[in-house]
């Protein structure tokens, strides 16, 4: 069986060769992940030919400070929403030289959760300055198991992107 390790890094490995081979850049808006997707796009030798920078934007001030979401935005939504994921991956592109970006927000617990947006509830954006994609999943297990789903899924948002032909 793969590790959840392993798996990250086959992802990113993915990810990266298609980049590469369509001259893209690569920027990553992380919350609740706190740089794992950066962490393990760095731990790939050459990844500078195609990764152009991550924000780790967990505080709500970094997430208006460094990529512009707006404070009203997170006050009417939540940090953890699809449309504060939308600004976060839009805002990445437009703070950055990157033609296709990622966000991650979510609750990866222990604590943290509530009614509405239990632990394990993490919402994504993609986008590619001309289409955003956004979208939530509930994770199960502890708060490493979270992080690593999502940032796997994040990646895999990235290749879905690339392979409509949307890049």
């Amino acid at each position: 069986m793969v590790s959840e390790q392993n798996l990250l890094a086959q992802l990113s490995v993915k990810v990266g060769n298609r980049l590469r081979d369509e001259r893209l850049l690569l920027a990553t808006a992380e919350s609740c992940t706190g740089g794992l997707v950066a962490a393990a796009i760095t731990d790939i030798s050459g990844s500078s030919n195609w990764f152009e920078r991550g924000f780790v934007t967990y505080s709500n001030q970094a997430k208006s400070e460094m990529i512009g979401v707006p404070a009203e935005l997170i006050d009417k939504h939540g940090a953890v929403s699809e449309p504060v994921a939308r600004a976060m991956a839009e805002g990445a592109l437009l703070n950055s030289r990157a033609q296709i970006s990622l966000s991650i927000t979510g609750v990866a617990g222990p604590g943290g959760g509530t009614a509405d947006k239990p632990v394990g509830m993490v919402c994504f954006g993609w986008s590619n300055r001309v289409t955003t994609i956004v979208e939530t999943k509930h994770f199960k297990g502890d708060r490493t198991q979270v992080r690593s789903q999502a940032a796997q899924y994040a990646l895999r948002g990235v290749i879905e992107l690339l392979d409509k032909g949307e890049a």
